[in-house]
């Protein structure tokens, strides 16, 4: 291998890897960040007005202070300020190139893996690096529904703003936050939406702030709720909901399927790390972050399998000191400089 052997390759730089990136700096260690879109992306890709739920104290790595004027910061304060964090560590992040697949390897300089990427653009490269943490984010696959239409044009598994979808009728499948908050922002914004949910009501972890606003919108009738419902099929101009009384044809424009992620582990299954079939953890020790593949870590939400709410920024961003400290106590001090 000519090209130069790093310390630590750090596959995802949303807020955990970047936190990675940030102890590995500081302790000399030559570290290099991919992500397969920009800089926290998971974040670009809230909707364009959403607040967090988390102060801008729990959201702060690197010990570098999160300021904002009000309780809660905005996605625009947080995307501001993870920005700076990679200006003011000098972090070297590879954006919008996705790294296809990582093997062991034996090579000089005490390379241990081989990642293969591939550019925006279409170029493909080669990185060595003598250890991996995989940081992939919640954002790595939607969960499906599973039914006929679901790859038509107008179904998307994200959503961004309420403007779009004007004097429109709108399906929203889902009873997260995610689903709540679009609903709303779609109705402020002029759309006719109906949101349709498996369970009897509302899941239980929405935003206090939030709930009496939705509840308010369709006792009055402005957004129209499908109680223990699933959505049978969808149409180029219908969704076809089954619920308790049989099956309703709903108008739709758009659908949004706000049903949650699951993790992105490809990467991990290369390496040979055993992930868990009824939880989708990988095999690790909790208190370094390393998988059973020596030299092989996770970081972030990952680490929590199929329950992506069990790791959040506040508790994930811990896992670059603890990964670091593992690094160094066995042997690794910036020897890739």
């Amino acid at each position: 291998m000519a090209a130069p052997v790093h310390d630590l390759a750090i596959v995802g730089a949303g807020p955990c890897g970047l936190a990675v990136g940030i102890a590995a700096k500081r302790a000399g260690l030559d570290a290099l960040l991919f992500d397969r879109a920009c800089v926290v992306s998971g974040i670009s890709g809230y909707p364009t007005y959403m607040t967090f739920f988390s102060t801008a104290e729990r959201l702060s790595i690197g010990d570098v202070p999160f300021v904002v004027p009000t309780e809660k910061p905005t996605r625009r304060d947080a995307l501001a300020y993870y920005r700076a964090l990679v200006k003011h560590f000098g972090l070297e992040v590879r954006q919008y190139e996705r790294v296809e697949r990582a093997e062991p390897v034996g090579g000089p300089e005490g390379a241990r893996f081989l990642l293969r990427s591939r550019t925006e653009a279409g170029q493909l490269r080669e990185t060595a690096a003598r250890a991996i943490v995989v940081a992939t984010g919640y954002f790595g696959r939607p969960n499906r529904l599973g039914v006929p239409g679901e790859e038509l044009p107008h179904v998307t598994h994200r959503f961004r703003e309420g403007h779009d979808d004007f004097d429109r009728d709108v399906v929203v499948v889902g009873g997260g936050n995610s689903a709540v908050e679009a609903a709303l922002e779609l109705y402020r914004a002029g759309a006719r939406v109906t949101l349709v949910h498996f369970g009897p009501s509302f899941d239980r972890n929405i935003k206090p702030w939030v709930l009496p606003d939705l509840t308010n919108r369709i006792a009055e009738g402005s957004i129209r709720a499908r109680w223990e419902s699933r959505v049978a099929r969808i149409e180029p101009e219908y969704v076809v909901v089954a619920g308790p009384t049989g099956e309703e044809r709903v108008r739709a424009d758009r659908v949004y399927t706000m049903i949650g992620y699951m993790p992105e582990t490809g990467l991990l299954e290369q390496l040979g790390v055993p992930l868990d079939p009824a939880t989708g953890i990988p095999a690790h020790d909790p208190s370094t972050m390393e998988t059973t593949v020596p030299g092989v870590f996770i970081a972030g939400v990952i680490a929590s399998g199929y329950d992506a709410n069990k790791t959040f920024i506040e508790n994930g961003r811990g896992h670059g000191e603890v990964i670091v400290r593992r690094l160094v106590s066995g042997g690794m001090r910036g020897v890739g400089k």
